[in-house]
Parts: C-alpha cells; sequence; structure tokens
C-alpha cells in the first residue's frame, strides 16, 4: 500500500492521473524563490521558456541573465556569482548543461565549490521526438563522478518545486534534472521532502523485493507495486530523489530487509541510480539486482509512452525484473 505517513496522492492509479512536467514545479519555485530571496539569479541559454524560467526573468529582469546559445560562458559567469554571494541557477537542456558544457562546470563551478545550482531539462528518453541528440540519458553518470556535487531528481512537479526551494539553503553545486513531457503527480502539497533521505512510498506487509526508483518512472514502480500485490508478491518502493549522497542508510535497511533489489530510472542503467545502488549494497549488503532503464543503447524518436515501454522501463517491465530478481535468491 501507499505509505499513508507521506500523505502520497492516492489518485495515482486513476486512468486521469494528474500529469504535469517537472520542469513546472522548477518555473514555480523560481518564481516564488525570487520574491523572497534577492541573492537568487537566473542564467539561461535561449531556453526560457523550454526550461520555464520565464516567470522569474518577467517579474525580475535586472537579476535574469540571458546567455544565448553558450552555455559554456553561462557556466563561467554562475561561477563568479556563486562564489561573490549570490544564488545562480543556470538552466538549458541537460545535453547541453552539464553535457556540452561538463569541462566548464567541472573546472569553474565544482572545483571551486561556488554555489551554483544547475537545472539540467529534457532528460531521458521521455524528451521523445527529439532523439537522441537531444534525450540526456548519461548525465547522471557524467555529473557523479565529480567530486562534492549534490545530484536530485524530483518524481514529479511538487518534488521539483520542493528540491528547488531546498536547494537555495545548501551552500555549494547542485545538480537538479528535470522532464520534458508531462508526467504523474505522485505527491502532494502535504508529502514531506528531505533532501537528504530516501523515502519509501510503498510499504509491503513482507516485501520479498525492493524497488529503488528515480525521477518520474518511479510512477511505474508503484504501479507495479500495486500489480504485484495482486499476485501476492509483495515488495517496497523507495523514492530515491537524491543520488548523491545517496542515503545509505536507508537503502542498506530496506534491502536487507526483503534481500533482493530492483533499480528503476530513466537513465544508462551504466553509471546512474543502479551503478550508485549497486556501490553501496556491494561494500554493505551484497544480494541479487536487476537493473531497469537503457541497457547501453541510444533511444530513438518517438511519443514517450511508446518509448518507455519499447525500452522497457514500464510497469510490465518492472514486474518481470521483481519476478526474475526473486528466484535469484
Amino acid at each position: 500500500m501507499l505509505n499513508p505517513a507521506l500523505k502520497l496522492n492516492q489518485k495515482i492509479f486513476d486512468k486521469n492521473v494528474e500529469v504535469v512536467p517537472t520542469r513546472k514545479g522548477y518555473g514555480d519555485a523560481l518564481e516564488k524563490l525570487g520574491e523572497v530571496n534577492p541573492n537568487i539569479v537566473v542564467l539561461c541559454a535561449d531556453l526560457t521558456d523550454s526550461t520555464q524560467c520565464a516567470k522569474f526573468a518577467e517579474k525580475f529582469p535586472e537579476r535574469f541573465i540571458e546567455c544565448g546559445v553558450a552555455e559554456q560562458n553561462m557556466a563561467a559567469i554562475a561561477a563568479g556569482l556563486g562564489v561573490s554571494g549570490k544564488i545562480p541557477f543556470i538552466s538549458s537542456y541537460a545535453t547541453f548543461s552539464p553535457g556540452k558544457n561538463w569541462e566548464t562546470i567541472r573546472t569553474t563551478i565544482v572545483y571551486n565549490q561556488s554555489n551554483v545550482k544547475i537545472a539540467g531539462h529534457h532528460s531521458g528518453i521521455v524528451t521523445g521526438p527529439d532523439g537522441a541528440t537531444h534525450q540526456a540519458t548519461e548525465d547522471i553518470a557524467s555529473v557523479r563522478a565529480w567530486p562534492l556535487i549534490k545530484i536530485v531528481i524530483p518524481c514529479d512537479s511538487n518534488e521539483a518545486f520542493r528540491a528547488t526551494e531546498a536547494s537555495v539553503d545548501i551552500e555549494g553545486p547542485i545538480y537538479l534534472r528535470f522532464t520534458r513531457d508531462k508526467t504523474p503527480v505522485i505527491t502532494t502539497d502535504k508529502t514531506p521532502f528531505d533532501i537528504n533521505h530516501a523515502q519509501i512510498y510503498w510499504l509491503g506487509k513482507n516485501p520479498q523485493a525492493t524497488i529503488f526508483g528515480t525521477g518520474h518512472l518511479l510512477y511505474y514502480a508503484l504501479v507495479a507495486a500495486s500489480e504485484l500485490e495482486r499476485e501476492k508478491i509483495d515488495v517496497d518502493v523507495v523514492n530515491v530523489a537524491t543520488i548523491k549522497p545517496i542515503d545509505e542508510v536507508t537503502i542498506v535497511s530496506s534491502a536487507e530487509k526483503s534481500g533482493a533489489v530492483v533499480t528503476v530510472e530513466d537513465h544508462q542503467i551504466t553509471g546512474g541510480l543502479g551503478s550508485a545502488i549497486a556501490e553501496v549494497l556491494s561494500r554493505n549488503k551484497p544480494l541479487p539486482m536487476e537493473y531497469i532503464g537503457l541497457q547501453d543503447t541510444f533511444a530513438e524518436s518517438g511519443k514517450p509512452a511508446e518509448l518507455i515501454k519499447k525500452y522497457k522501463m514500464d510497469d510490465e517491465a518492472i514486474i518481470e525484473a521483481v519476478k526474475k530478481v526473486i528466484k535469484r535468491k
């Protein structure tokens, strides 16, 4: 069942579940933050509408910098602002930032621990018809290798709002990962959010496996848990919104209880959530694992729902992985 303590959206299993892109939560949070914190500065690389910076730009033009199609310049400018008492947010597609300007972010922002918040938009295969050139599916891996950076991947628009808000109170660089397409709203305005801890969203009575999910695919993990329950297979579903630093205590505790793990992410299975969980468990509690995500391939252009099904990231694929990993215990 859905964890009652977390006050989650009880309508997520309805056919007409509310769908909102996570990037909207980011844009709404920026607008609110701009009203209460004069140190907030937003920079964009000619993608103001796509990255939902438009409201901030309109309300606070003196604190908005349009950098044009120049992500490396945007990162370098933000790095200077971040060590000068400002809190800059840089916004672009994730394939360009952190993708195209990976080295600039590394050297000017991360190495100097500049207080910059990096918003990577249009992540994952749900970028859909834009195709592989714009579907960021390697960004978690490339960013996770940097020392001393936090990585947060909200599961829906509400959590995106909370994550953006929370990032302001944390000193140092943070990578926030958002989606283009509308995705199901799992949480509510009353759902607690803790940037430092994973949350158990689905509680099995006697869990035979734990599903660790991040980002919008957490919805499919919850649908899978509900369907598995009808088959008398209990699982826990854990929302790992913060990939780095990862909540080792919750991960080890949940994995020990169930004895088997499935990871779910809209990313390459190499270097992302699955790799991070495997690293934790290899040090603490090695056990059978299965991975849901892109299996060492680029995705093609198409409708997001069709791509999720084709590349086996939907609830059916998760159910299959759970049954497979339980047999390996």
